[in-house]
């Protein structure tokens, strides 16, 4: 009996694969148009309800649109420069024109391959303050009814990083496991890894080198940080104590799902665990829950961020409410 799965062959990172032009087309780039749509339509919808109105103001269309493509535009440069500062290990910070340069040195269409989720929040809410503060709007109730929007967009990307067979977690022995082609393989002569294929049923008489299954980490978030996270705010939305209560609880509630479901995803090779209990620790299995990763450092900062802000704003209220 198979307790795993194999990465469906049918799956390409190109929607059109080995076709001229077309096959420049991707499932990735796909799904941040899906992310970015998704998420206009859910904004849409709350600034409907009223969640953008104030007393000298009603919800305008022309103003949702302009709030959203600011944002884009600033998420997409953090996510790029953030990856490129806190991920990339080959210096291309050092050449900062190169970041947005879409092209390998063999003049090859690669897209701008590597974005970083943390650096995307910081540009994004960059951006959202910039055109507040230019649109003379209040910050928190806008910010509120962005991140109601943001997880189930935020699905569709963690989707996309799946059928690019990338970002995916540690070998596991649980049956929905899933042998990843580009996986990091393993010597067929260590005797952890015979064991290991032996108690999933993997056959590995005659392989050198063996491609163990996974932990689907990707759809792992789609699932908390995406679809649970939205759920959560989307039914609370009505029932806000306070302006900037949405965010905080997007902001925290993604920090907090996702520093727990980095003990599943394998960290980067080239950085490894950020602070480790054992500095030899191996990335693909988990040895420690002293064992943090970059993601899981950013992750702590949220949700230290959240509750700080959440207190902050609630004692601004009640001295406001005393007046």
């Amino acid at each position: 009996m198979f307790l795993y799965l194999n990465y469906p062959s049918w799956i390409h990172p190109q929607i059109f694969p080995g076709i001229k032009f077309l096959g420049l087309l991707r499932w990735y780039s796909l799904m941040y148009v899906f992310a970015f749509v998704t998420a206009y339509f859910v904004l849409k919808k709350v600034a409907k309800e009223g969640a953008l109105d104030t007393p000298s103001y009603k919800f305008l269309e022309d103003d949702l649109f302009s709030f959203i493509s600011t944002g884009i535009v600033f998420l997409l440069l953090g996510a790029r420069i953030g990856s490129s500062l806190i991920y990339d290990r080959t210096g291309i910070w050092k050449t900062p024109w190169l970041i947005f340069w879409p092209f390998d040195a063999q003049g090859n269409f690669t897209g701008l391959a590597g974005m970083s989720y943390h650096g995307g929040f910081i540009g994004g809410l960059l951006g959202m303050i910039i055109w507040c503060k230019r649109h003379k709007k209040p910050f928190w109730k806008w910010c509120d009814a962005m991140c109601t929007a943001i997880p189930i967009g935020y699905t569709f990307g963690r989707i996309g990083n799946f059928l690019n067979g990338e970002l995916y977690g540690r070998i596991t022995t649980m049956p929905w496991g899933i042998v990843f082609p580009g996986a990091e393989r393993f010597s067929a002569n260590i005797e952890w890894v015979q064991e290991f294929a032996q108690k999933i049923g993997m056959d590995i008489s005659s392989t050198r080198l063996v491609n163990l299954p996974r932990h689907p980490s990707q759809l792992y978030e789609a699932l908390f940080e995406g679809i649970i996270l939205f759920l959560i705010i989307w039914f609370t939305r009505k029932h806000k104590k306070f302006d900037g209560q949405l965010a905080l609880t997007y902001a925290g509630g993604y920090g907090l799902f996702r520093f727990f479901i980095e003990y599943f995803r394998e960290p980067d090779a080239d950085i490894g665990y950020r602070i480790a209990k054992d500095a030899s620790a191996p990335i693909y299995t988990n040895t420690s829950l002293l064992n943090f990763s970059t993601g899981q450092i950013l992750c702590f900062i949220m949700i230290v961020f959240a509750i700080t802000t959440t207190v902050i704003l609630l004692i601004k209220q009640k001295k406001q409410e005393k007046k």
